[in-house]
């Protein structure tokens, strides 16, 4: 079977590509088509984030195991598309290069029967240019009351005082460890 997906730039500009590609290529195969397909040079780090149908991020698959334990974490060459995409489940998001934070949207448009002839990935549709620089991304905590200062120990200028003109540390007992 051929997957035929929608990649759409998260931009202000209709930016878009279609890139039909076997279901039974991986992940891996998918993000080559994007970056190809929208001129990066393929350089950078890249992820890919399972999300439901309003496109709210859940897992990530990254292009490489960065866990602790080596091989304990899945990567994008781990999974096939027909693994992870269906007729149900037709959205994953991607991001390319961590410092721009180039973000897509793929949504899975169609299932069809591989044409003969055809080479897979193929880009079918090329929507608008790429711009220079990525869209500004803004990152809101889930909890916005969140007690960021949980570690404040209510101590100020006023309570160092003890210490200073103090340059010994005999009064600890330590004298022997600083020779």
């Amino acid at each position: 079977m051929v997957y035929k997906f929608r990649v759409i730039l998260d931009a202000e500009e209709d930016i878009f590509r279609d890139i039909s590609i076997l279901a039974d290529d991986t992940l891996e195969d998918l993000h080559n088509a994007i970056f190809n397909s929208f001129g990066f040079d393929g350089m950078e780090v890249a992820s890919f984030y399972t999300c439901d149908d309003t496109w709210n991020q859940e897992d990530e698959i990254p292009m490489f195991d960065a866990g602790d334990v080596p091989g304990e974490q899945k990567i994008m060459s781990d999974y096939l598309l027909s693994d992870i995409l269906d007729e149900e489940n037709t959205k994953i998001i991607y991001v390319y290069d961590f410092i721009n934070m180039w973000t897509f949207l793929v949504e899975l448009a169609a299932v069809e029967e591989i044409v003969a002839g055809n080479i897979y990935p193929e880009t079918i549709f090329s929507v608008g240019e790429m711009p220079d620089e990525a869209m500004e991304k803004h990152f809101f905590a889930d909890d916005e009351e969140e007690n960021y200062n949980e570690f404040e120990d209510d101590l100020d200028e006023d309570d160092l005082d003890m210490f200073e003109g103090d340059d010994s540390f005999e009064d600890f007992g330590f004298e022997e460890n600083w020779n």
